[in-house]
Parts: structure tokens; sequence; C-alpha cells
């Protein structure tokens, strides 16, 4: 009896020597790529060694003394690594609250919209931000948001609101508003994009039927549009879980400020401050290795809860 082939794999029957000559320039501009992920991301791991070591650059790895775990130790018992590690972990949960919703609603807002042009326009603004370095974010922030002379300060106390200026950025729970909110607004557009993406791929189908049916525009978003695009929703939330240990410096420096030390000190800054300005590329390593290791479990950790909750999870 002859084996029935299974239709669900799908049959290559081009060798790979001719499939590379064929598509010789797409393999070439493939290889760039490649090559700087290896050379940055895998070729770097051998270094870790010195999270073991007193690594002192002019001995090199050779000449430096092994030290254990004693790095760790000194690590864990640092007060200000325990501060860096807590504003870390409040900060990007309230980044992870604020931020990951958002680009949910404006995707259903913007697949609404049914003026073709205004639509186009109103992404292009939302993702623009995006594209900013936090170096202009933070000084256009602190034009508009001074005490005294700050742009917004001068309207509301124009208008009436408020009789002296609100210290946006000088003080440390009205800096943690607005360095949170400024966050959002800088990721929004470009979350959104990646919704609006997975919307297309829903069948339009399902629209016609429901409209048939009776079903409202809000029924469609809540039964059609969001179960839709679930996974990318489910996918993103768990690659975002994995970011909840980390810190950007040029964000924290750009809204940098002696009285918000106590909120803007995260590990970024720990890691530059402690690690790099003061030539302890162990320590600093041997952060940016904890950080990498609790980000990879909450990864593995959210990926089984999806896989356990009937999602495909990711990996």
């Amino acid at each position: 009896m002859a084996r029935r082939k299974n239709p669900s794999v799908p049959k290559n029957d081009m060798p790979l020597g001719k499939a590379m000559k064929r598509d010789w320039q797409l393999y070439v501009m493939l290889a760039f790529p490649i090559i700087l992920v290896i050379v940055f991301s895998y070729a770097a791991y051998p270094g870790l060694r010195m999270v073991f070591m007193d690594y002192k650059p002019m001995k090199g790895y050779s000449g430096s003394e092994w030290v254990g775990l004693e790095t760790f130790k000194k690590i864990f018992s640092d007060k200000d690594f325990i501060r860096a590690l807590r504003n870390s972990i409040v900060f990007n949960l309230l980044d992870l609250a604020l931020g990951f919703p958002l680009p949910i609603i404006l995707a259903l807002i913007l697949n609404e919209l049914r003026y073709a042009k205004f639509k186009k326009v109103t992404q292009t603004i939302l993702y623009l931000p995006h594209f900013l370095s936090w170096a202009i974010i933070g000084s256009v922030a602190y034009t508009m948001f001074r005490p005294t002379s700050g742009l917004i300060n001068i309207i509301l106390m124009d208008w009436g609101v408020i009789e002296s200026g609100i210290p946006f950025l000088t003080e440390k729970w009205h800096w943690a508003v607005t360095y949170l909110l400024i966050g959002v607004w800088q990721t929004m557009g470009w979350g959104t994009i990646m919704y609006l993406a997975a919307i297309t791929g829903i069948s339009g189908d399902l629209y016609e039927a429901a409209m048939i049916d009776g079903a409202g525009r809000w029924k469609r978003m809540l039964h059609i549009t969001l179960p839709g695009i679930r996974p990318t929703i489910v996918t993103l939330l768990i690659m975002n879980l994995g970011r909840v240990m980390g810190s950007n410096l040029e964000r924290l420096t750009a809204f940098q400020n002696s009285m918000v030390r106590d909120f803007q000190y995260q590990f970024a800054v720990y890691i530059y401050e402690k690690g790099l300005s003061s030539s302890k590329y162990s320590m600093a390593t041997a952060v940016n290795l904890f950080q990498s290791l609790v980000g990879v479990a909450l990864v593995l950790i959210a990926d089984r809860v999806a896989k356990k909750l009937g999602e495909d999870g990711l990996l």
C-alpha cells in the first residue's frame, strides 16, 4: 500500500544550490544583517566570563583575577542596586499598564475611520514620535514644562486654572507622571501600526455576515476585531514582559534632574555610574546579565501561561 503524503508539509523540490543561484541577490542582502547579529549579539557571549573575574582591561582575561560569585554578592548587597531594581520594576510595570492598551484602542478607532486621507494623516502623526531621539524629546519637554516660563504653565496661568507653575519635571511625583505620559506618547504610534497590520488579516466576510445579522460597530469590534488580533496582543504582551527589568539610559538622561534622582535612578543609570564610569566592567556585566536572565524567565513563564490559556504563545 502506497503511503499517503502529508498535504500540510510544503513541497520543496528545488536544491539549495539552484535556489541560491536563482536568488543570489536576496541571499547577499540577507547576509549583512545576519553578520551584524552574529558579531554584536553572539560574538560577545565569551566576554560574559568577566562577571566571575575582577576584570582589568590592561590585564585582559588571562591576567585578571577569578573571584567567583563575589561580583554578584557585591551588587545584591548594594543599596543603590536595590533602589535601581525597585524603580526599574515599578516604572516598567506602569509603562506597560499605561502604554500597552492604548495602541490597541487607537488601532480599533483608526480601523473604523472611513475617510482614507484623514486616516493616513492621523497614522503618520501618531508614529512620527517613534523616530525622534530622546534628546530632542527631552529638550522640547523642558521648554514646554518649565515651572515659570514653560508654555503649558503660562497657558494654564493665563486661563486662571492655576496660580503658580506646576513642577512637571522638577518634583519627583510630577516628574514620574510626566515621564510616563511622554513615554506612552512616544511609543503608542508604532504599536498601533502592528495592530492595524493584524486587523488587515481578518476576513471581510466576517464583518459582512455580522452586519447582515444586525451587529453594530461596537459589537463588530468586540466580537470580530478584538478576537482576530488576540494572538498579536498575546505575542506583544509576552515580549513586553521580557523588558520589565530593562531601562533606557537615553530616555532617563533626557529628563535628568538632581531633584528627581530618587525616581530617575534606574538600572541604566546604575550600570553607567557604578560600572562604566567607575571602570567596574565586571559589575556592569553582572547587572546586565541579571537583567537578561530575569527577562528570559519572565518571557518563558508568560509563554507557558498563554499556552495553558489556549493561545499559541511566542515559542
